[in-house]
């Protein structure tokens, strides 16, 4: 049985989408922690929201060739 089904998918991307906010939160309240100004810290909190999302959907992708 191959993890090919759209409901499977779907849940993965869910999850991956929420760890990757989750992340990005505790960024935001680590760079506001440090004393950074709000636009700095939601710079710092896209950043680290792209480049999860990106490490999650590049793990799901290795894990779907196997």
């Amino acid at each position: 049985m191959k993890h090919t089904f759209p409901a499977f998918l779907l849940l993965a991307l869910a999850v991956a989408v929420l760890f990757s906010i989750v992340v990005a939160a505790i960024a935001f309240a680590l760079a506001r922690w440090e004393g950074a100004a709000v636009p700095t810290a939601l710079s710092r909190c896209s950043i680290t929201f792209a480049a999860s999302l990106t490490l999650c959907l590049a793990v799901f992708t290795v894990l779907d060739r196997t």
